[in-house]
This record gives C-alpha cells, structure tokens and sequence, in this order.
C-alpha cells in the first residue's frame, strides 16, 4: 500500500458493500478499467480493486450485520491509534456504530458517524 495512505488523517482504503458482488465487479471494471482480485478472507467473499497493479480498495457482500442496508461505497481514514480514536468520537459529538475490531492480518478498525449522520470507518494498520 502507498506509504502517504498509512499516514495518520490520509484516506487510505474505499471498500463497497453490495449485494451483488459479480455484478459490480463488472460494472465498475467495465466502467473504469479496474482490475480485480479474489482475496481470502475468513467467512466471505473479498475482492481486491487494482489500478495499474495497486490495490486501491476493496468489494464484499452486505454482511448478515448489515441486512436491509442499501450498497454504498465506504472510507477508511488512516489513524495511528483506532482505539484512541474511538474513545474521542462521542466527546466530539458523534457516534460511535461500531467498536475497535480487528482485521486479521490488516489491523484494526471502527465505525463512527459525525454530528451530522455521515460514516466512516478509521482504520490502524498492523505494522509489518
């Protein structure tokens, strides 16, 4: 991964969740070229999304979590300590959706919505 995007602040991962995985591989690698990858990842479907070779993002199937939840495109943000940043979200004004978990062999990430509704996920990379 670029070394700017494991910077604390930098947008660092974009990642889809759908409800049709096949079908938004070929729309968007008809759309825009991109390449992709099948990833393993324990207990689903993972698909790397590549330009010029680099992944930049990923797609997966809607979890059974997230049932009722239309696709979108969601964004990490880079930060070097997610459990520290999980704590500062509700004295800030926001909320917390989901608590600091792990991403075997990536990191560890949250899930936290600003004072006015929007989302986004922060994300500590495991350092190599």
């Amino acid at each position: 991964m670029n070394e700017n995007l494991m910077k604390h602040g930098a947008f660092g991962w974009n990642e889809l969740m759908t409800t049709d995985l096949g079908a938004a591989r070929s729309f968007y690698g008809a759309l825009f070229g991109w390449e992709t990858e099948d990833y393993p990842v324990e207990g689903m479907n993972y698909v790397l999304v590549k330009v010029g070779g680099e992944a930049v993002g990923g797609m997966m199937t809607l979890p059974p979590e997230c049932a009722g939840m239309p696709p979108a495109w969601g964004v990490y943000v880079t930060v070097e300590d997610v459990d520290a940043t999980a704590r500062q979200v509700e004295a800030l004004g926001g909320k917390l959706l989901r608590p600091p978990e792990d991403i075997p062999d990536i990191g560890r990430f949250c899930v936290l919505q600003d004072p006015q509704g929007a989302t986004l996920c922060a994300i500590t990379y495991r350092q190599p």
